[in-house]
């Protein structure tokens, strides 16, 4: 199956970049134009490592390419530059949601850490309604043409930083103003969720959605911390949590698994993975099956029953959309439309929302796929 040069491709005659889509793992920092990287840049006099577009899209992916989570985040440090104003996270807001509406997302949750955008004099809550007026104005603009698209915000706490109280408060604070979670990310290996237990506790206590990095660049203790300290509701990648399942067999379709206890509770209570597959494959999440697409656990995950779904990650760094991931997806598993309706139901039921509006996304996404 052909992918164009934007990422489509079209199964049974339909271009999956018009499917209905639900976008739940997608950090704004690692969606910025490389063009509007290069604008601001130069606006606020900041010295880039290629001032050409296309140049800085390439230095990007040598950083992003390497195989190590470590290395891939060194890249975020420009585009965490050009995002310390209110204009520039309004801006960066806005074409973050224009690029999802041109992807066919109908929902997005957009995640960011605030204590990473105060260089420019910002307080933290400064940052959280500068971003909230660019999703606005975005959502205004897809209307305009002709597209519906919802975004809330995730707000991002840092592993390795002391600040997770702080952003689980004013996350919070912001709850009927645009944020609908919390998240933790950062450096996984080394930095528990356990380390953050009064964030967590918190939250709890506020009856608040989490969702926290997990099963990426650290395994099963990592996922199980998550889990059990952070009450995540949905595992950022999680993609590790098949080091929990011993494949016994393979016989064509069917595959013979044996379930260790957290792989069996993480696929029974159908806690959400919110798997990336290109990105998995340029951390090294997936290092320990091997290095190509076809080497992703994604599908094994599918056929045992466990709620998949399909996300970017970061768009910019892996040169991708939702509409390429499910396009590389199909070419590599063979997968059809039932499939893609499938990731996009299970998507549409974890997204942190009130059940009723859980539902009319499934009812739009139902509806979007029958058509």
């Amino acid at each position: 199956m052909p992918i164009d040069q934007y990422g489509d491709a079209r199964l049974d005659g339909v271009s999956i970049r018009s499917l209905p889509k639900i976008s739940l793992h997608d950090h704004l920092d690692g969606a910025v134009r490389p063009d509007t990287i290069a604008e601001l840049a130069d606006q606020a006099g900041i010295a880039l490592p290629e001032t050409d577009a296309g140049d800085l899209t390439d230095w990007i992916a040598e950083r992003t390419d390497s195989g190590a989570l470590t290395e891939y985040l060194t890249a975020f440090e420009v585009t965490t530059s050009v995002m310390q104003t209110r204009e520039q996270l309004s801006r960066v807001a806005r074409e973050f949601v224009e690029d999802l509406a041109e992807d066919g997302v109908i929902y997005g949750e957009v995640r960011w850490a605030p204590e990473q955008h105060l260089l420019g004099g910002l307080s933290l809550e400064d940052a959280v309604e500068a971003v909230q007026e660019g999703i606005e104005e975005g959502e205004d603009a897809a209307s305009d043409a002709g597209r519906d698209i919802r975004v809330g915000q995730l707000l991002t706490a840092l592993r390795h930083t002391d600040q997770s109280l702080r952003i689980a408060k004013l996350a919070v604070d912001f709850r009927d103003r645009g944020v609908v979670g919390f998240d933790l990310a950062g450096a996984e290996d080394g930095f528990p969720p356990s380390r953050h237990q009064k964030a967590f506790d918190y939250l709890a206590a506020q009856f608040f959605p989490v969702t926290v990095h997990a099963g990426e660049a650290a395994g099963i203790d990592s996922i199980r911390s998550a889990l059990l300290d952070g009450r995540a509701l949905r595992l950022g990648h999680g993609v590790r949590i098949a080091q929990d399942l011993e494949v016994i067999a393979r016989s064509g379709d069917t595959v013979e698994v044996t379930f260790g206890d957290l792989a069996r509770w993480v696929r029974d209570r159908e806690i959400p993975l919110e798997l990336s597959p290109s990105s998995n494959l340029q951390t090294g999440a997936i290092a320990a099956w091997g290095e190509e697409m076809q080497d992703h656990p994604f599908d094994l995950l599918y056929q045992l029953g466990f709620a998949v779904t399909v996300n970017v990650d970061n768009r910019t760094m892996s040169r991708t959309s939702l509409t390429r991931e499910l396009a590389l997806l199909v070419e590599t598993f063979d997968y059809g439309l039932d499939d893609l309706e499938r990731f996009q139901l299970n998507a549409a039921s974890a997204a942190f929302l009130p059940v009723e509006e859980r539902e009319e996304l499934i009812d739009l996404v139902a509806d979007g796929f029958e058509q």
